[in-house]
């Protein structure tokens, strides 16, 4: 699978795995404190070829992210649910403990970021779905980034996301009704 985007990733490691899953040119970002200088390759490559984000479903990694977005909009995101960024020991979090299929599915499914949608599912949505200020919530917005494409993030977060990646009432009605059939049958 060739990529025509170059992928901007936090190291090496996820480098290497990147390229063992998909044909494809990568930035490294070189940790969470990007530089002016790797900020203007990411723009640079954004004009010339487009840019995919892909970095570790933690913290720094959307850090990384918000850096990016903010400096560089309208990038692509492509997302790695938690589950398959975990080491074998449970004891690291990151692209290069994704599997091939893993990270090919990941950039499959990058979402285009965008900054002129207006609002379909607001925030008194998201309380009323318990994403935000209830008991599950927080397990119910990891399994909807997961479904939507669009990764993990707290309530604040969420609903920016569902704005930037164009998420319709519809698909988020789909998703949210896969969240709570799920946890029915759990």
């Amino acid at each position: 699978m060739k990529i025509k985007e170059i992928i901007v990733v936090e190291g090496k490691d996820d480098t290497v795995a990147v390229k063992n899953a998909v044909d494809a040119d990568t930035i490294e970002t070189s940790g969470s404190a990007i530089g002016k200088k790797v900020i203007e390759q990411i723009k640079f490559a954004k004009d010339r070829r487009g840019v995919i984000v892909l970095t570790d479903p933690d913290y720094p990694g959307e850090r990384i992210r918000k850096i990016i977005s903010e400096q560089v909009p309208g990038c692509k995101h492509a997302f790695l649910p938690k589950k398959e960024a975990i080491s074998k020991k449970g004891n690291n979090l990151g692209v290069e403990n994704a599997t091939a299929d893993a990270i090919r599915l990941a950039l499959k499914d990058a979402q285009q970021e965008s900054d002129d949608w207006l609002e379909q599912i607001s925030s008194d949505d998201l309380m009323a779905f318990g994403l935000i200020g209830g008991k599950n919530a927080r397990k119910r917005r990891e399994r909807l980034g997961d479904l939507l494409k669009i990764g993990f993030t707290n309530g604040k977060q969420l609903y920016k996301r569902l704005l930037m990646f164009k998420i319709t009432k519809e698909e988020f009605s789909e998703a949210i009704c896969q969240v709570l059939k799920e946890e029915e049958n759990e």
